[in-house]
């Protein structure tokens, strides 16, 4: 039987957001959760840098960040953070799982696969819980580099080093691996 064309592409849109991988995560679920977060700080971001500039953006980030990834985690039912292998916030530090993933996520990047397709996800047991995980990475944007890059303007860096002491999450080019978005959820064993 063929189907039209709006027909096929929204049961691919249903069969995609239901799909879960061999470990049982809720890939669709997931993604969805990640994405909800990075646009919510983008345009949140984007607003601070029409309202103040760079120096403004840095607030968002240290201010409001952490309330908005508590809220899209409520919401989504998914614990939601950021990670990265060179943190600015040391509460960000990857734990294992998360370090092993983004190294790899770099290897798949070396070898030519797209950001948009690094994702990982596993099942595993914590204090006798199952617990799904899910990463996705983010890319280095354009207005990234304006606090991440090689060049910052120094007031930024001065505002960066003020509240960051120990930032890590600079010297970075456009394309390359800022991070991932982290997510888990316990699905059993509570």
């Amino acid at each position: 039987m063929k189907f039209p064309l709006t027909i096929t592409v929204l049961l691919l849109g249903v069969i995609g957001n239901a799909w879960a991988d061999e470990s049982g995560i809720a890939i669709g679920q997931a993604r969805q959760a990640s994405l909800a977060l990075g646009k919510t700080l983008k345009q949140e971001l984007v607003s601070a840098m029409k309202r103040g500039g760079p120096v403004e953006a840095i607030s968002v980030c240290n201010l409001k960040a952490m309330p908005l990834t508590e809220q899209i985690s409520t919401e989504t039912g998914w614990q939601v953070a950021r990670t990265s292998l060179k943190v600015r916030n040391p509460a960000n530090s990857p734990d294992d799982w998360e370090r092993h993933q983004l190294q790899q996520f770099q290897a798949r990047l070396d070898a030519g696969e797209s950001m948009a397709s690094l994702e990982a996800a596993t099942t595993e047991q914590r204090d006798g819980k199952s617990v799904q995980r899910f990463m996705k990475a983010i890319p280095v944007q354009g207005p990234c580099l304006v606090c991440h890059g090689t060049e910052l303007a120094p007031a930024v860096a001065q505002k960066l080093d003020s509240l960051y002491p120990n930032d890590q999450a600079r010297g970075y080019q456009l394309g390359e691996l800022r991070g991932a978005f982290t997510l888990e959820r316990v699905i059993s064993g509570e």
